[in-house]
């Protein structure tokens, strides 16, 4: 193995990988939140977790998360497809986890812009939207779960 490679191994392992993982916790108790189920349930009444009943707070470390994940998943893909594509390649559950992400971030852009003053969606696409988006990161807690219980990580060596 290269030096490079070692390298960005390294930080991938003590890194990037552990600021996915709290990312990707962050996004979804976030992205839960903004449906009133804290509140509704009273889990927002235990002591500490009151923020998560507050709707505009939780939808701006939301999008600070998804700011966060764009850059995460432009730096990964840079580092990929400049240092690591001829040692390695995508397995299954990469593939799959990439496709879902793709979905999730194009539901995300689309809710975004849903959000806009100016923009309006008809009420049936706007629920297509948020059902999309749900299910798309449904999906990729699912695909996640079946690549950690396979041991599919993202990359295999050529």
């Amino acid at each position: 193995m290269s030096r490079s490679i070692a390298i960005v191994t390294d930080f991938e392992r003590r890194f990037i990988k552990p600021a996915y993982l709290l990312l990707l916790f962050m996004m979804g108790l976030t992205g839960f939140s903004q449906m009133p189920i804290f509140k509704r349930y009273y889990i927002a009444d235990i002591p500490g977790l009151g923020w998560l009943a507050e709707y505009y707070v939780t939808h701006v470390i939301h999008y600070l998360g998804a700011i966060a994940l764009l850059f995460l998943m432009a730096y990964c893909s840079t580092v990929y497809l400049a240092l690591l594509r001829r040692k390695y390649r995508l397995t299954l559950w990469a593939h799959v986890r990439v496709i879902l992400l793709a979905g999730i971030v194009a539901t995300g852009v689309l809710r975004v812009l849903k959000n806009l003053p100016d923009v309006l969606f008809s009420p049936g696409f706007t629920m297509t939207i948020d059902i999309a988006h749900l299910a798309f990161m449904m999906l990729f807690i699912a695909a996640a779960i079946g690549a950690a219980l396979t041991k599919g990580g993202w990359l295999k060596e050529i």
